[in-house]
Formats: C-alpha cells, sequence, structure tokens
C-alpha cells in the first residue's frame, strides 16, 4: 500500500509531503513513475512531494496518514532506512577507525569527515566511504595506503568524472606527509587516488585491484540496497533532465558489464559480488530502456561512477 503524509516540511518555498510503500521500492517507483513524479525526488526510502500534489497523489490511490504511521509503516515493511545508514550518524564510526590508522592526526581527519559530509553529497558521502572501508576489510586488506587511498578517493567531489580524482589524489599528496606519513607512503595512496577515476587496474597491481574492487562493491549489494544507490545517484545529478540523465547512465552501466577482464578484479571480490553485480546492472538498464523517452547525447559521462 502507498502512503502519504500531510505537507508539513518546509523547503524551496513551499513545504513537501512524504510519499512511502509499506511493501517494496518497486511498487513506490511504480506508483510514483505512473504519477509523473520524477525519480530525483526519491530520498531513499521516500519521495518528497510538494503540497500541491497531495490532493491528486490522494486521488490516485495514496492512503492520507499522519507522520507517525507512515514511518510505523515503513519498519513494517522493513524499507525504513536505519541510523546507521544515514551519514550523518557516522561521524564517531569513521573518527575512530582514521585514529587507529593515523594516530595524532585528529586535525586531519577531521577535515576528511567534513569533506564528506558536505550537503550536495547523496551517494558519494560518509556510508560511501564506510562501505568502501568495509569492503576492503573483507577483501582481506590491511595494507595502509589502501587504506589512505580510501579515505581520500572521492574527498573532493564535485561531479567531474577524473577532475574529482586527479583533485583528490593532489589533496592526498599535500596533506598526508605534514601527518607524519612517509613520502613514498603518500605518493603511493595518490597514485591509487587516481586509479579510481577508470577503476582499471594493471593485471599485477593487487593494491589498484583491492581499492577499485572495494569502489566498486556497492553493485553486488542486495536489490534494494542497490535501488537506494542508483536513487542516491540520481539525486547527485538532480540538475540533469532524465532523458539525458538516462542515456549517460546506461553509457555507464553497459560499460561496467562490457569491462575487458571482467566487473571485479580480484578473486574474492568476484566471488562475494560479482554474480549480484551483474544482475542489478542488468535490472537497471531494463529498468532505464523502459522508463526513458528517446534523448540526444547527454554530457553526464560519470553517472553513477564509484
Amino acid at each position: 500500500m502507498i502512503y502519504i503524509d500531510p505537507p508539513l516540511w518546509p523547503a524551496h518555498g513551499t513545504y513537501f509531503s512524504h510519499l512511502v510503500s509499506d511493501s517494496s521500492l518497486e511498487e513506490l517507483h511504480a506508483f510514483a513513475d505512473a504519477a509523473g513524479i520524477p525519480r530525483r525526488a526519491f530520498d531513499r526510502d521516500h519521495y518528497d512531494v510538494p503540497q500541491q500534489r497531495h490532493a491528486d497523489l490522494v486521488a490516485a490511490g495514496a492512503t492520507p496518514v499522519d507522520g507517525a504511521t507512515l514511518v510505523r509503516a515503513l519498519i513494517a515493511g522493513g524499507l525504513r532506512i536505519p541510523a546507521r545508514e544515514r551519514a550523518a550518524s557516522l561521524v564517531h564510526p569513521l573518527r575512530r577507525r582514521w585514529d587507529s590508522l593515523v594516530p595524532g592526526a585528529e586535525d586531519l581527519g577531521a577535515e576528511l569527515l567534513n569533506r564528506w559530509g558536505e550537503p550536495h553529497r547523496h551517494y558519494h558521502d560518509r556510508r560511501h566511504l564506510l562501505q568502501v572501508l568495509e569492503a576492503l576489510h573483507r577483501l582481506g586488506c590491511s595494507d595502509r595506503p589502501v587504506l589512505l587511498a580510501a579515505w581520500f578517493h572521492d574527498a573532493v567531489y564535485d561531479g567531474v568524472p577524473g577532475a574529482d580524482e586527479d583533485a583528490s589524489a593532489v589533496l592526498a599528496e599535500e596533506l598526508l606527509p605534514p601527518a607524519g606519513i612517509p613520502a613514498a607512503e603518500s605518493a603511493e595512496a595518490a597514485r591509487l587516488v587516481r586509479l579510481t577515476a577508470a577503476h582499471d587496474p594493471a593485471p599485477d597491481d593487487e593494491r589498484g585491484k583491492m581499492l577499485c574492487d572495494a569502489d566498486l562493491a556497492v553493485l553486488g549489494r542486495a536489490p534494494a540496497d542497490y535501488d537506494r544507490y542508483a536513487a542516491d545517484v540520481r539525486r547527485e545529478y538532480r540538475h540533469v533532465e532524465d532523458p539525458a540523465f538516462a542515456a549517460g547512465r546506461r553509457r555507464v552501466l553497459e560499460a561496467l558489464l562490457a569491462r575487458e577482464g571482467g566487473l571485479y578484479r580480484t578473486r574474492r571480490a568476484e566471488d562475494l559480488w560479482g554474480t549480484a553485480a551483474r544482475a542489478n546492472l542488468a535490472r537497471e538498464l531494463a529498468s532505464l530502456a523502459r522508463s526513458s523517452s528517446p534523448a540526444g547525447t547527454s554530457s553526464v559521462s560519470g553517472a553513477g561512477r564509484g
């Protein structure tokens, strides 16, 4: 069932309601698509809809409820995003990881956490940082240059593929030596950061393969988690119209599926995430084919990079 609460949340000169499903994100997206609500209005477990849409969404079948009832419906359906999955709640656990990795560099850790918490980030935020660090742990990686590269790999994020990775690498080169990291280790971390622009490490680059596979681990998550990732990427490109975004996103997904040497470069990552990742990518491509209208060329060449 689809639920909508009263328009009580102020933003952009109006008030917004939340639109949710108590059973599946597929049901929610189907209802929103039929109602003409753009995917960029989706926020992980709900759509934000302006007050002028409230009455017609109720007429279309959404059940009006108060906010508490709406939250209970989300929880009962298993779709509520837990606190651990919300970026703002991750400062303290991430700070503990940083302090263990680089003791005595608290100021640098705070700067990095502030960068990862910038308000324009919806996917490339602290949740993504933690997911990459956890993926590296699952891959058996405790190599400090790789972990440092994970902390820096999206430290600069302006939505410009290639330029963001290079700026993040430069930041590592500038900030790691004053924090006591030896020059060779700092340079190696920066080199690894630059690899995440294309996720195409050399066959004998074990560190590069670990980092790139961890950065793409999100592709192999459960379908509902993958759908939230895709929706968060869409929000980062919300300034791009739907047809143009869909064209750019299709190119990214098709390139991932066609990667020479496979989607993941380590056997462990392939075993952990490969099958699910290919299924998720194929499913999103099918969804884009159904929902998008013909479009010309798009400049969204990096839509959805890791």
